[in-house]
């Protein structure tokens, strides 16, 4: 298994992928991940074409255990973030 890619390493293929500089490249992922984390923060989803579907979902409040005593605990509810992978993908990454 390889290392994954590293912000710098994804912004310098996206700059050399939109024949832009890396400043560029930069401006455009951050904007990308602040528009996507606003948007689910307030509830809605994000279809990125080709990749997949981010989406907050609720979860409702739940007895856990805690696996160092073994003692049962009440978790409040709380909201998170699922990625589901576009099909497109999961085909391109088996072919």
């Amino acid at each position: 298994m390889t290392k994954p890619m590293t912000k710098t390493q994804l912004v310098a293929a996206l700059a050399d992928a939109m024949g832009a500089d890396k400043k560029t490249a930069s401006a455009a992922l951050d904007a990308i991940s602040e528009v996507v984390a606003r948007e689910v923060a307030a509830g809605g989803a994000v279809t990125l074409p080709g990749l997949g579907k981010v989406v907050c979902r609720e979860r409702p409040a739940r007895e856990v255990r805690n696996p160092a005593t073994g003692e049962m605990v009440k978790k409040e509810a709380d909201k998170q973030v699922k990625f589901t992978i576009a099909k497109a993908l999961k085909d391109s990454v088996n072919a």
